[in-house]
């Protein structure tokens, strides 16, 4: 029996997709689970017109996501931060602080997109990675001075 599983199923398929599967599994677990639906010709051609939309919002989100790189390519952040001596930061700069910063020059960007691999404890000059789309990851230059 051909279904269009509604949800991603472990071993079956992923969501959106058309698959073969056996009668009684799909009767007895995927239809009463709401994971899929069964694939007659009016829900094959909706299926295919949410793929259309779906391709038509991805290709938006990501020139979109290409517009904000090109413009956090050319920005340049600074965050004064208490020191302990010379160099060393009494306490590090977190994805929430350079979120924060973002912010104020004008970025809506979640903590979450920003791909900081350890908190910064140095003074210094750094390149942040902030992920903005899956195939979309700006650099931002990061200066962290002496407050």
């Amino acid at each position: 029996m051909e279904v269009i599983l509604s949800k991603d199923v472990e071993k079956i398929g992923r969501q959106g997709e058309v698959v073969q599967v056996k009668e009684g599994f799909a009767r007895n677990f995927l239809f009463p689970n709401n994971l899929a639906r069964p694939a007659t010709s009016a829900s094959l051609k909706k299926l295919e017109e949410d793929k259309k939309a779906a391709a038509l919002l991805s290709a938006k989100v990501k020139e979109e996501s290409i517009k904000i790189k090109d413009r956090l390519s050319q920005l340049s952040l600074t965050i004064a931060a208490l020191t302990q001596g010379e160099e060393k930061l009494y306490g590090s700069i977190h994805p929430h602080d350079i979120s924060e910063a973002l912010k104020e020059e004008g970025f809506q960007i979640d903590k979450s997109k920003i791909e900081l691999i350890e908190p910064i404890k140095s003074l210094g000059i750094y390149e942040v990675p902030v992920k903005l789309h899956p195939e979309v990851t700006a650099v931002v230059k990061l200066w962290v001075v002496k407050k």
